[in-house]
């Protein structure tokens, strides 16, 4: 099974990362229903702004935990490369 490790962009600016094996279904969980976080029900509407594909939930999850420490800056400039 594939699993990709996503960041989207809240209303409000701020940035939210997690993974998913559907960034599709995901995305449109987070922006309608209560299957999104609860951090981004109220900061709708979320947008993708970034997603990469790994071959095993270990690999996401240790690369979810490393975006996640990242500051402010450092996100943007990742997310930008």
């Amino acid at each position: 099974m594939k699993y990709f490790v996503y960041i989207i962009k809240c209303s409000d600016e701020t940035f939210y990362t997690g993974i998913t094996t559907d960034t599709k279904r995901r995305i449109l969980e987070h922006n309608g229903n209560d299957l999104g976080a609860k951090y981004t029900r109220a900061r709708q509407p979320v947008n993708l702004v970034y997603s990469k594909e790994y071959k095993n939930r270990s690999l996401a999850s240790k690369e979810e935990c490393r975006i996640k420490k990242l500051t402010r800056t450092n996100k943007i400039k990742f997310i930008n490369k």
